[in-house]
């Protein structure tokens, strides 16, 4: 381990040298900027592994047979389990996906599920990313840098190798595909915060590098133009560009990263689209809320993992609790994401206190509460110092043929002693996540 603390400076030269990088827009201008490594790892034993891997495995099937129902028969919504109008306003609801079958019936092939630790050693889910969950190439190259600086570390550390997400992926993609043709990772291009993964995921997996210009769809079927106007068919599509810019035609007709006709190839089954077009109606923060309930009703088993306790203001006792108990809780947006919209009410004057009411009250689908988690901090090095920080963790879990979690994960942490705010667009660094094989 001291070997690793001694090696962080030249594992981030060698990460910028690689151009481990990810952009941000700041004021209207793109600039790239590195990811900040830490190299004391997150170790997490054996025993609370298995216990997150069946549940976020839980978790996944039921969000992943939530989302079929919702665009089939909505026997959810029929059995009152959850209200039809938190489903219907959801901006991640997209009607033009109803009857839509995807391939073998997956929507959420690769899910990124937030969690913290409390103190208290109990894991709790902060949010689920279904639409285009980023992250995984940056522990993936650092295991590989931090292998080669260190070597002897991993041989006394029964550490499981993190190196096989491209071989998890690359099976799905596989899966999916099913023999149509090749598979693409489609790219809205190098202004794209997460470009460094997409090429680097490209390059992992042997799928093709594709920008929107470079696909048509041409009798329903979709086709990668090379340089020299070869065409190939394409079988599956790992799409990193939002559902609203993918096709012109059905989504926004000014969106210059869109393949014209693509819904409609996808609709007869010609394509698969990986994540699945709609999936964001189940990472709508409110929907998470009724997560548990989705276990509880596809399943029938309890939650192995649990949400942080949230608070609904569309229920009349939640949302006079919420109204009464500002200060002590943090309110998050619905609609927003990366760290923005989060808000903890014990840092607002009293006048920011009672505008957040008065948009709570205006607008009561638009919000959520939460109570403040108690997180176990994490070790960091800053300077030569030990410092304890904020962190959470990315888990990744992917589905195909079977259902698997990958025995790593993205652990964020803050630089601010006093924020809970990890996400690399507010400035948060990132460290490896051991999982321990024995």
């Amino acid at each position: 381990m001291d070997t690793l603390i001694e090696s962080r400076d030249n594992v981030n030269k060698w990460m910028e040298r690689f151009g481990v990088r990810f952009g941000v827009y700041k004021n209207g201008v793109f600039r790239e900027q590195l990811f900040p490594f830490d190299s004391i790892p997150r170790v997490i034993s054996r025993q609370d592994w298995d216990k997150l891997e069946k549940g976020l495995i839980q978790r996944v099937n039921a969000l992943n047979l939530f989302l079929y129902d919702i665009y089939h028969e909505k026997k959810i919504i029929k059995d009152g389990i959850i209200p039809a109008e938190f489903v219907y306003s959801s901006k991640g609801y997209l009607p033009e996906c109803e009857g839509i079958s995807p391939i073998h019936g997956v929507y959420a092939h690769i899910a990124g599920i937030d969690l913290v630790q409390a103190k208290d050693g109990r894991w709790f889910i902060l949010e689920d990313n279904l639409r285009i969950p980023s992250g995984a190439s940056y522990p993936m190259i650092a295991r590989t840098i931090t292998r080669k600086v260190s070597p002897q570390t991993f041989q006394d550390n029964a550490v499981a190798d993190n190196r096989n997400y491209s071989d998890l992926l690359r099976e799905m993609i596989d899966y999916m595909n099913d023999g149509r043709g090749i598979s693409v990772i489609l790219t809205p291009g190098r202004y794209n915060s997460a470009f460094f993964e997409h090429s680097y995921l490209a390059e992992k997996t042997g799928a093709t590098l594709a920008f929107p210009g470079d696909l048509m769809v041409e009798n329903d079927s979709v086709y990668y133009v090379g340089l020299f106007k070869e065409k190939q068919r394409v079988g599956c599509i790992y799409r990193r560009i939002s559902d609203e810019y993918l096709d012109p035609l059905v989504f926004d007709p000014d969106s210059l990263l869109g393949v014209p006709n693509l819904v409609q190839a996808y609709r007869k089954g010609n394509v698969a689209l990986v994540n699945a077009l709609g999936n964001g109606v189940a990472d709508d923060k409110g929907i998470y809320y009724f997560v548990p309930r989705m276990i509880d009703y596809y399943l029938r088993e309890e939650p192995v993992l649990h949400n942080a306790p949230t608070y609904l203001p569309y229920y009349k006792e939640d949302y006079e609790y919420i109204l009464a108990n500002l200060p002590k809780l943090v309110i998050k947006d619905v609609s927003e994401a990366g760290g923005y919209g989060v808000v903890f009410g014990r840092d607002l004057t009293p006048e920011k206190l009672e505008e957040l009411k008065r948009l709570i009250v205006g607008d009561p689908r638009r919000w959520i509460a939460q109570e403040v988690i108690d997180f176990k901090d994490l070790e960091i090095l800053e300077g030569n110092e030990r410092v304890e920080r904020k962190a959470d963790l990315r888990a990744f879990v992917i589905s195909g043929r079977q259902t698997k979690v990958w025995k790593s994960g993205l652990t964020r942490f803050s630089r601010n002693p006093d924020s809970f705010v990890v996400n690399s667009s507010q400035g948060g660094g990132f460290k490896d996540t051991w999982v321990m094989e024995e």
